[in-house]
C-alpha cells in the first residue's frame, strides 16, 4: 500500500537532516577502513632478502633449538635410575 497523500517536497525538507548524517557515518565509515589499510600498508615489513633456506635433514635432528653461545647451560643428572622392564 502505498500513502495517499504524498508530498515530495515536503518529505524531502522533513528527512533532509536524518538524510545527511547516513551520508556523513557512510563517509567516516569508508574514511577509517581507507586510514587502516593504509596504516597496515605504510607500517608492513620490508622484504629486501630472498626467502631464507631451511636447514636440510643432516643439519638439525629433531628437538634441536638455535641458541646463542651466550646462553648459560646448566647440566642436569637424573635423581633415580632407568627403569628396567625386566624387572
Amino acid at each position: 500500500m502505498s500513502a495517499p497523500d504524498t508530498n515530495t517536497k515536503k518529505q524531502t525538507k522533513r528527512h533532509w537532516g536524518p538524510l545527511l548524517g547516513i551520508l556523513l557515518v557512510v563517509c567516516f565509515g569508508v574514511g577509517i577502513i581507507l586510514y587502516w589499510v593504509g596504516e597496515e600498508v605504510a607500517t608492513a615489513p620490508e622484504d629486501e632478502s630472498p626467502a631464507t633456506e631451511s636447514p636440510t635433514a643432516t643439519e638439525t635432528q629433531d628437538g634441536d633449538v638455535n641458541v646463542p653461545d651466550s646462553a648459560p647451560v646448566e647440566e642436569v643428572e637424573p635423581i633415580d635410575p632407568p627403569a628396567n622392564p625386566d624387572n
